[in-house]
């Protein structure tokens, strides 16, 4: 389903749906004073973006600490849950996944998510998505006696009812890796004294864990990129990002521009673009632009398992603010992150190895949780103000740094490097 189908759904059929819901649970509520119990299951609700799933990774942790593994479950959109199977944080029969691939499986999905999660008697959901109707509906209506989100105090964000237990304010001021894991660490606060929240600020900088590649996977997909056994360097370039915010994206020619010129400064170094299936026909375009046989296309050729792999065995990803940057923080890969409409002190991905380049134009950010990550503009300038010789710079610096450790790795696979 479109993102643009989704908002509109969201906004048109969730709202009615959530003022029905909070008409419910006042009349259900009359007169009950129910103290919170000690959690014994808790599920996640994040149906969009992969890439914030990385970032709930201390989140999950601590609800891992407080239930136990096997007892925390997520629910996420059918075409996002890779990225926990991945992770590895819960079992894999844990992940309650919804299709999106139309309207009418995606009720009949969440009707069946919210059968199983009442089956369970899970009495913990802490939604994730910051001011989604759907997530809020759903989190009321699986049965948890505890619900943990985000709640549009007077004009503080899109009105989505008043379904949670535990209401909690956006603050725009905090990571979103901080963020998540507050809205676990809310369940220590007695509800009545939310939004006022006086627990330490968490660090919420957990690594996810490592992905690690099979050595046959490696040399398969070492192959597709044209990669060869020498230690010579190797760079991705991810030059679009997802339909939910195209004004993420860098201009493409810069691109264009980048592959030439990395060519040219060294003779051996090779450089494949990457895209989803439906980026496939664009991005193709763009390498036969660049004009070398050193630089192809993947996009579209790959899985998600298989591009996990490519950023093991590459030296750089250049990619604008969008799920990879997040995903190669599994994976050794220096990342340049591209930032615009979005400020990197929320979203940048918490790796050390994770390079931002941000303008910070007066206009910058113009998307938050407050207006369902939209915008008014029409023409980035953010991005046009990153420049190729600013990424250029640090891409050789960082392929510089990196030389001994690619010889090692392709060591590791059974290369003279």
């Amino acid at each position: 389903m479109h993102i643009s189908t989704v908002r509109l759904v969201d906004r048109w059929l969730g709202l009615p749906v959530c003022v029905a819901l909070t008409v419910a649970r006042r009349v259900h509520d009359l007169g009950r004073r129910r103290a919170p119990a000690r959690p014994r299951r808790i599920a996640f609700i994040k149906l969009a973006e992969q890439g914030s799933t990385v970032l709930a990774c201390s989140a999950i942790r601590r609800a891992v600490e407080l239930v136990g593994r096997d007892q925390v479950f997520f629910v996420v959109f059918e075409e996002n849950r890779f990225i926990l199977d991945v992770m590895g944080l819960i079992p894999v029969d844990n992940v309650v996944s919804i299709p999106a691939h139309g309207a009418l499986a995606t009720v009949r999905g969440a009707v069946v998510a919210l059968w199983r999660l009442r089956r369970l008697e899970v009495d913990v959901v802490i939604d994730l998505e910051f001011f989604a109707r759907s997530s809020a509906a759903l989190a009321y209506l699986c049965g948890a006696t505890s619900r943990v989100g985000f709640h549009a105090f007077g004009e503080g964000g899109p009105y989505r009812g008043d379904l949670m237990t535990h209401r909690l304010l956006f603050n725009p001021h905090l990571h979103t890796a901080q963020t998540f894991r507050l809205m676990v660490d809310a369940l220590e606060v007695p509800p009545a004294r939310l939004p006022t929240f006086d627990l330490p600020l968490p660090a919420a900088d957990d690594r996810p864990p490592p992905f690690v590649a099979e050595p046959h996977e490696a040399r398969s997909v070492q192959t597709l990129l044209g990669a060869g056994d020498d230690d010579a360097p190797l760079v991705l370039l991810n030059p679009n990002c997802s339909d939910l915010l195209p004004l993420r994206a860098w201009p493409a020619e810069r691109y264009v521009e980048l592959a030439r010129r990395l060519l040219a400064r060294d003779p051996r170094i090779r450089i494949a673009m990457t895209g989803s299936p439906a980026e496939r026909v664009q991005v193709e375009e763009l390498a036969r632009g660049v004009g070398s046989d050193r630089c192809i296309s993947v996009a579209g050729r790959t899985t998600l398992r298989e591009l996990l792999v490519a950023y093991t065995l590459a030296d750089v990803l250049v990619t604008n603010d969008s799920g990879p940057a997040h995903f190669a923080t599994l994976t050794p890969v220096d990342v340049v992150t591209l930032f615009g409409p979005e400020h990197p002190g929320l979203f940048a991905a918490r790796s050390p190895r994770n390079h931002v380049l941000w303008e910070g134009v007066p206009c910058s950010p113009c998307v938050s949780a407050y207006n369902n990550r939209t915008s008014p503009c029409r023409d980035n300038v953010c991005l046009q103000r990153v420049n190729v010789d600013q990424v250029l710079a640090i891409v050789v610096d960082v392929l510089e740094r990196r030389r001994p450790r690619r010889r090692q790795a392709l060591r590791s696979l059974g290369h003279p490097g």
